[in-house]
């Protein structure tokens, strides 16, 4: 998956599972000031977004995720580090 993929299947989450309108959400979208994510919230978007991750989501990446775009790069960085990691022979 492409970052701007990642990014357009939390674009549909936010929509989908917390009925923002499309219009408030942008890379740079504060999720607790601009679209009104709370820590449920955040817990729940979380939740959504492991099927992208499958057993490699490490909720202690979120810790520091403030905007939009710092979900795509968490979620983003690890699905590269899960798919760079070599399968045992």
């Amino acid at each position: 998956m492409t970052q701007e993929q990642v990014y357009l299947r939390i674009v549909d989450i936010l929509q989908e599972t917390f009925d923002i309108d499309p219009s408030r959400i942008s890379p740079d979208a504060r999720l607790g000031e601009d679209l009104d994510i709370d820590s449920i919230d955040a817990i729940d978007l979380i939740v959504q977004l492991k099927p992208l991750m499958g057993s490699g989501l490490d909720p202690e990446a979120f810790k520091s995720v403030r905007t939009v775009a710092d979900v795509v790069d968490a979620i983003y960085g690890m699905m590269n580090a899960t798919a760079d990691v070599p399968l045992s022979t």
